[in-house]
C-alpha cells in the first residue's frame, strides 16, 4: 500500500517519523544548510523495510564526485535493491537512476527522472538530482526546461517551491536568459531568503553581465544565510573572489583565498576545485601562488587508480599539480586519465566521451603551458572552446579556458588568436579593469582597452 509523502507522491513507508526525516534529508540537499546523512539515518531507522532512504543516501554520496565514496554508495544502493519488493514504482526508479549514476550512465539516470517527473511532477528528490548531474553534463537546456515543466504543477506554499525556483533561476541563467533568471532568483529569495542556490544564480547572472560590484553588494547583502555552515559557502566564496579578480583586486582575492579557500574549508573535491580554479586564474594573472598549490594538492589526497572519474574533477588536479610545480605528477595523471577513457569495459561511461572530446585536450594544453609552450598550448585548447559545455560545470567556471587562451596568446605568438576572444568577451560584457589587463598584456591598440 502507497502512503503519500508531503507532496502526494506516493511512499513504500507507513512510518510518519520516517517519511518526515527523508523530507528533512531532502531540504537539507536542496538549501544545503547541513548534510542530510543524519536525517537518512534516522529515516532509516524508523523504517528498516523502506528503500528510499538508502537510494538517497547512495546518490547523495555520489552528488559529491568523490571515487573513494562508490563502494559506500554501492552498499546502500544493494541494501535498497533487497528492499525493492515493497517499493513503489516512483520508488524504484529513483533506485534505477541512481544505479546508473553509479554505473557512470548518467544520461540514463536522467531519462529515468524525467519519467518520473511526467508522472509525479512535485518529486522534488527527481529535481534536485537531474539538476546536479545536468550541471556535471553541462546540459543548460535540460537545467532550465526540467524545472519549467514542473513548476505549474507546485503550490507557492510548499516550503520547497522556492528552492525548485531557484532551480529554474539557475538553468535559465545557463541558457543566457539573464533578465528571467534574476527575477526568477529574486522571487525566490522573496519567499524564502535562506535559499543559496538561488543566490547562487543571481550571482551568476552579475558574473556573465560583468557587473562586479553589484556582484560584490549581493554577496555581502545575503552572507547571513550562505557563508557560515552551508554546503555552498566555498563556492559562493570563489564567486566573491572572481569579482574581486574582475576589479583586478589580486589582493583582495588572495585574502578571500586564505580565509576561506585554503585548509580546513576544503572539506570536498568540490571545494578543491574551485581553489585549483581560484589559484589558476592569480596565476595566469601573474601572481607567484606556487605555496598555496603545494598546500592545495598536500591536502588533496588521491590514489591514481581515482584519475578518471569526472574530466572536470581532472583537470582541475592537473591545475592544482602545476601550481604546486609538481610537473611529472600531472603528466601521470593526464596518463592515466587517457587509459581509462579507453577502456572497453567503461564504454558507457558519459565520462568518457567528456574526456575524449574536452578534458584530455586541455591537460595537455595546461602542460605544455606549463612547459612554456605557449603557442602549443593555444593550439591544443582552442578547438575545445565550442564543445566545453559538454565538460560540465558552469559558463562562469569553463571561463577559465578562455583566461588560459588569453594568457597563452599574450606569451606567443597567436596574439590574433587572443585579440579576437578579448573582442568577444567585451561584447558579452562591459570592459572592466581585468579585460584592460589582457588588452595591456596582448598590446593592443588604446581604443581597444577602454
Amino acid at each position: 500500500m502507497a502512503h503519500p509523502d508531503v507532496r502526494g507522491n506516493p511512499c513504500s513507508s507507513a512510518s510518519a517519523a520516517a517519511r518526515d526525516a527523508a523530507e528533512l534529508a531532502l531540504r537539507q540537499m536542496m538549501v544545503f544548510d547541513a548534510p542530510p546523512l543524519a536525517a537518512l539515518d534516522a529515516a532509516m531507522a524508523a523504517d528498516p523495510a523502506w528503500a528510499l532512504p538508502h537510494a538517497m543516501k547512495a546518490g547523495f554520496l555520489l552528488s559529491l564526485t568523490e571515487p573513494a565514496l562508490l563502494s559506500e554508495a554501492d552498499a546502500h544502493l544493494s541494501h535498497a535493491r533487497a528492499l525493492a519488493a515493497t517499493a513503489t514504482p516512483r520508488e524504484r526508479a529513483h533506485l534505477e537512476a541512481v544505479q546508473r549514476v553509479l554505473e557512470g550512465r548518467w544520461r540514463e539516470a536522467l531519462r529515468l527522472w524525467d519519467a518520473v517527473l511526467v508522472e509525479h511532477p512535485r518529486d522534488a528528490l527527481a529535481l534536485q538530482w537531474a539538476q546536479l548531474w545536468d550541471f556535471y553534463r553541462g546540459d543548460a537546456a535540460a537545467l532550465r526546461q526540467r524545472p519549467a515543466r514542473a513548476l505549474p504543477e507546485w503550490d507557492e506554499a510548499d516550503p520547497l517551491y522556492p528552492a525548485v525556483l531557484g532551480l529554474w533561476a539557475f538553468g535559465l541563467e545557463e541558457c543566457n536568459l539573464h533578465p528571467q533568471a534574476e527575477d526568477a532568483g529574486r522571487r525566490a529569495l522573496a519567499l524564502d531568503p535562506a535559499q543559496p542556490w538561488a543566490v547562487h544564480a543571481v550571482t551568476h547572472v552579475m558574473e556573465m553581465q560583468g557587473r562586479f560590484e553589484d556582484g560584490a553588494s549581493w554577496l555581502r547583502q545575503h552572507q547571513g544565510h550562505w557563508a557560515e555552515g552551508n554546503g555552498l559557502a566555498c563556492h559562493l566564496w570563489w564567486h566573491k573572489a572572481l569579482f574581486r579578480l574582475e576589479a583586478m583586486d589580486l589582493a583582495g582575492a588572495l585574502r578571500l583565498v586564505d580565509a576561506h579557500l585554503s585548509g580546513d574549508a576544503l572539506q570536498i573535491t568540490l571545494n578543491r576545485v574551485d581553489a585549483a580554479s581560484l589559484l589558476w586564474r592569480l596565476q595566469l594573472l601573474g601572481e607567484d601562488v606556487s605555496a598555496h598549490g603545494r598546500a592545495l594538492v598536500q591536502g588533496w589526497v588521491l590514489g591514481d587508480d581515482e584519475a578518471g572519474h569526472y574530466a572536470f574533477n581532472d583537470v582541475h588536479r592537473v591545475m592544482a599539480l602545476l601550481l604546486a610545480g609538481e610537473v611529472a605528477r600531472a603528466e601521470a595523471w593526464l596518463a592515466r586519465c587517457a587509459e581509462r577513457a579507453l577502456q572497453a569495459s567503461d564504454a558507457g561511461r558519459d565520462n568518457h566521451a567528456m574526456a575524449r572530446e574536452v578534458g584530455l585536450p586541455l591537460m595537455r594544453g595546461l602542460i605544455a603551458l606549463a612547459h612554456g609552450d605557449a603557442d602549443g598550448a593555444a593550439d591544443l585548447i582552442a578547438p575545445v572552446r565550442g564543445q566545453a559545455v559538454r565538460f560540465g560545470g558552469s559558463h562562469a567556471q569553463r571561463d577559465l579556458i578562455d583566461l588560459t587562451l588569453l594568457a597563452a596568446a599574450a606569451d606567443g605568438g597567436r596574439r590574433s588568436l587572443g585579440r579576437a576572444l578579448l573582442n568577444e568577451r567585451t561584447m558579452a560584457k562591459p570592459a572592466s579593469p581585468l579585460s584592460r589587463h589582457w588588452a595591456a598584456r596582448l598590446a593592443l591598440p588604446t581604443e581597444a582597452r577602454a
